[in-house]
């Protein structure tokens, strides 16, 4: 890769990192201090999102699109994962808190890729495999019960969350037009938000306040719409292994940003818990190339 292709790379990695990290503060923000409910807010956030992307795809790419309609089009598989991913999201974040939110969110994430590679048939050398017993021993430590672990709910949203966002990455690996993927993605969850807003509105939980809004309509915007965008961008230049070790940094920009912002503590567990879970997915996804590498080296 070229010195200006890497350094875009790079820029759009870390604008999209942080943006995962932003989700995270804005969301338990918003539900922590209940200025807006889960499902309004990931209303509000989608269609943020969507009113964004589609202003930057008509101003950028629809011409380009007249002339080849097939190119950059999303797919419904995606749309499906990225609604799914945002509902849970929002709904796990009601009793999580900012740091036990991304971590339980990102191991998911690393563990799905993982398994989906399982059953494409790669086989798993012994690093790999000692380092998935660690994470879900992770997992199993941050479960049990003590003072600011998740609630076993919080705990299911959020892993199902995780595993849609996984399989979303996952689509996005081939995406050759990042920006308008991610557009259609986003306005193919239409109907699914407009069923969200209706079974909202039917229940009359329903709770929006100016602060609450803006701060979803900031994550829709800039952390999801924009972030998302910049993230299939960076995906181009970046191999799955480099993109399952980069997203392992959102944890804890994210306990740092709640900390900073929401005056939340980082406990013991959740560090130790931290460790286990990164570090065992760590192994995961290096253990392989550092086998092969001294295999190499001895040969």
């Amino acid at each position: 890769m070229n010195q200006p292709a890497l350094l875009m790379t790079t820029l759009y990695t870390l604008f999209a990192l942080l943006a995962f990290a932003g989700n995270s503060v804005l969301c338990r923000l918003a539900l922590g201090e209940q200025s807006i409910d889960a499902g309004s807010f990931t209303v509000i956030r989608l269609l943020s999102g969507i009113a964004v992307l589609s202003t930057l795809w008509y101003l950028t790419q629809k011409r380009k699109a007249e002339t080849d309609p097939g190119r950059g089009r999303g797919s419904w598989t995606a749309a499906l994962m990225l609604f799914i991913y945002a509902l849970g999201f929002s709904y796990a974040y009601i009793s999580l808190d900012t740091g036990t939110g991304a971590l339980i969110l990102f191991g998911a994430v690393q563990i799905t890729m993982i398994m989906v590679s399982l059953l494409r048939g790669t086989r798993l050398v012994w690093a790999e495999w000692l380092g998935l017993a660690l994470a879900f021993s992770g997992f199993v430590y941050l479960l049990k019960p003590a003072i600011n672990t998740p609630s076993l709910w919080g705990f299911v949203l959020m892993t199902a969350a995780g595993i849609a966002w996984g399989i979303y990455t996952l689509k996005g690996r081939g995406s050759v037009n990042p920006l308008a993927d991610t557009h259609f993605n986003f306005f193919r969850t239409l109907p699914l938000v407009t069923l969200t807003l209706l079974f909202t509105l039917t229940l009359s939980n329903a709770v929006i306040t100016v602060n609450g809004a803006l701060l979803a309509m900031l994550s829709g915007a800039i952390a999801s719409g924009i972030g998302y965008a910049a993230w299939y961008r960076a995906l181009s230049g970046l191999s799955a292994v480099q993109a399952a070790v980069l997203q392992l940094l959102v944890p804890v920009i994210a306990a740092a940003g709640g900390v900073v912002f929401t005056d939340e503590q980082i406990t013991t567990r959740l560090l130790i818990a931290a460790l286990l879970v990164l570090g065992g997915i760590f192994l995961v996804v290096v253990g392989r190339y550092y086998l092969l590498a001294r295999r190499s080296s001895s040969v």
